[in-house]
C-alpha cells in the first residue's frame, strides 16, 4: 500500500472540521486511504453508498439514516445520494463536534451547488488525484514549497533516463495501472475505467441517456491537452452544439477526468489571451486515449511536448494539495505570443514561472516567455525554472534555472 501524502492535512483538519470530504476521480485510492488507519486518530465506521440496500437507506430517509449512525462515521461516494449534505449539515448545526463525518465523493461538489452550498463553513474539501511520483517513490515532493523559499536548486543525484521518463508519463498514476508491468494490462484497464465513468458516474449525476458521443469527446480533448480551450474548434470538430458541448465539459470536470488552468493575468496592462488551457487528470489516461506508445513518443517530439506538459501539470497540482504555500495554479499567454506554461502564484502574489521541455538540452530562446513574465512582473517574480529531460541543473542568469523533469520528486522531497 502507498503512503498518500495528503494524510497529514486530512488527520488536521478532521482535528477542527466538524465535516471533512475527501474527493477525486473513481480508483485514485480514496476508499483505501479513508480504510487505512492512517488517517490521524480517525476510527469511525465505514459505510459505503456503491452498496444497494445503503443508498436506499440513505436516499429515502437521509435525516433517520444519520441519526441511527452515530459519530464519526466515513460515507463512501456521497454523491450518489445528494439529500444527505442538508441532513448533515442539520446535524451539525445541532451538535458541532469536530471530525464528525469524512465523507468521499467521486464528484467535484464545488461544482455542484445545490451541495457546495448547503455545507458552507461547516466543510473543508480536499481532493486526491492519482498517485503523485514522489508516492511512488516513497518520498513526500516538496518542490513547491523550496521553490518559493529562495534556496538555490542543487544537484539532487538522480540519473534517470529518458526512456525511464517516458514510462512515467505513460504509466500515469492510478494505482490499479501502476501495479500492472505489461501494456496490454494496462490498456485493457483504461478501456474498463472509461466505460465505466461515462457510463455510469455522468449518467448518475445528469440523468443523460444518449452519451454515445462523450468518448469520442474524451478522446479529442486528450489530443488538445496542454493547449488552450477552444470551443469553437471543439464543437465543429465533434459536430456538437457549443452549449451542449459546454454541458459534457462540465460533466468531465465534476468526475476529476478533465481540467482546465486559467490564464494568470494579475495586474499587467497589455491584453492577456483568458482561455483556459485543458489537461487531463493523468498522463498515461491522455496517452491511452490518444493510443500513444514509448516508441511513438520517444520518434515524435510533437505527441511528446503536450503529454510531458500534461503530466508535469498534474505533478505540481498533486503537490498543492499537501504543500505548505498552497499556491494556485495558471499558464501565461499574451496576444502577441509570449507564454509560459504554468505559473504557481502564492497568497503574497509571489511567482513561480514553469516552462517545460521534451529536450535533453536548452538554449537562450527556451527561456523567452520566463524572461518575458519577470520583466513584466518586477519583484513579484520569485524564479523562473526551465523543466527539461536533461540531467544538469544549470543557472541560466538571475533567477533563472533549467532542471531535470525529476527534481519535481526529489529537490525538496523527504521521508
Amino acid at each position: 500500500m502507498y503512503r498518500r501524502n495528503i494524510t497529514d492535512p486530512l488527520s488536521e483538519a478532521l482535528v477542527d472540521s466538524p465535516v471533512v470530504l475527501l474527493n477525486g476521480a473513481r480508483q485514485t485510492g480514496k476508499s483505501t486511504l479513508v480504510r487505512s488507519g492512517m488517517i490521524g486518530e480517525f476510527s469511525g465506521r465505514y459505510l459505503t453508498l456503491d452498496d444497494a440496500g445503503i443508498l436506499s437507506a440513505a436516499a429515502t430517509d437521509p435525516a433517520g439514516f444519520l441519526a441511527g449512525l452515530g459519530r464519526p462515521v466515513v460515507l463512501d461516494e456521497v454523491q450518489r445520494a445528494p439529500d444527505l449534505f442538508l441532513a448533515i449539515k442539520a446535524e451539525v448545526d445541532r451538535e458541532r463536534r469536530p471530525g464528525s463525518y469524512l465523507l468521499t465523493g467521486s464528484a467535484n461538489v464545488m461544482l455542484l451547488p445545490r451541495l457546495s452550498e448547503s455545507l458552507a463553513g461547516r466543510m473543508e474539501v480536499h481532493t486526491l488525484w492519482p498517485l503523485s511520483q514522489g508516492e511512488l517513490e516513497g518520498v513526500r515532493e516538496g518542490f513547491v514549497d523550496v521553490a518559493f523559499s529562495g534556496q538555490a536548486p542543487q544537484q539532487t543525484g538522480e540519473d534517470e533516463t529518458t526512456v525511464q521518463l517516458l514510462e512515467r508519463v505513460l504509466r500515469g498514476g492510478f494505482p490499479e495501472v501502476v501495479g500492472r508491468d505489461s501494456p496490454t494490462r494496462r490498456r485493457a484497464w483504461f478501456d474498463s475505467y472509461v466505460t465505466t465513468i461515462l457510463q455510469r458516474d455522468v449518467r448518475d449525476l445528469a440523468n443523460i441517456e444518449r452519451l454515445t458521443q462523450m468518448p469520442r469527446l474524451l478522446s479529442l480533448l486528450a489530443a488538445r491537452v496542454a493547449s488552450l480551450l477552444n470551443y469553437s474548434e471543439l464543437s465543429r470538430s465533434v459536430a456538437m452544439p457549443q452549449s451542449t458541448l459546454k454541458r459534457y465539459l462540465t460533466l468531465l470536470q465534476t468526475t476529476f477526468l478533465v481540467d482546465t488552468l486559467p490564464a494568470w493575468s494579475g495586474n499587467l496592462s497589455k491584453r492577456l489571451v483568458r482561455s483556459p488551457k485543458l489537461i487531463l487528470c493523468d498522463s498515461g489516461l491522455a496517452a491511452h486515449l490518444q493510443g500513444v506508445d514509448a516508441q511513438r513518443l520517444s520518434a515524435d517530439p510533437v505527441l511528446l511536448g503536450p503529454l510531458l506538459e500534461n503530466f508535469v501539470a498534474m505533478e505540481l497540482k498533486k503537490q498543492i494539495t499537501w504543500s505548505q504555500t498552497r499556491p494556485r495554479l495558471f499558464h501565461f499567454r499574451t496576444q502577441s505570443g509570449q507564454e509560459v506554461d504554468l505559473v504557481l502564484e502564492d497568497t503574497a502574489g509571489r511567482l513561480i514561472a514553469i516552462e517545460v521541455k521534451g529536450a535533453a538540452t536548452v538554449g537562450a530562446r527556451d527561456f523567452r516567455g520566463l524572461r518575458a513574465l519577470a520583466e513584466a512582473t518586477g519583484e513579484r517574480f520569485r524564479r523562473g525554472i526551465l523543466l527539461y529531460t536533461g540531467r544538469e541543473v544549470i543557472p541560466y542568469g538571475k533567477r533563472l534555472f533549467a532542471l531535470p523533469i525529476g527534481s519535481l520528486w526529489s529537490w525538496g522531497s523527504s521521508r
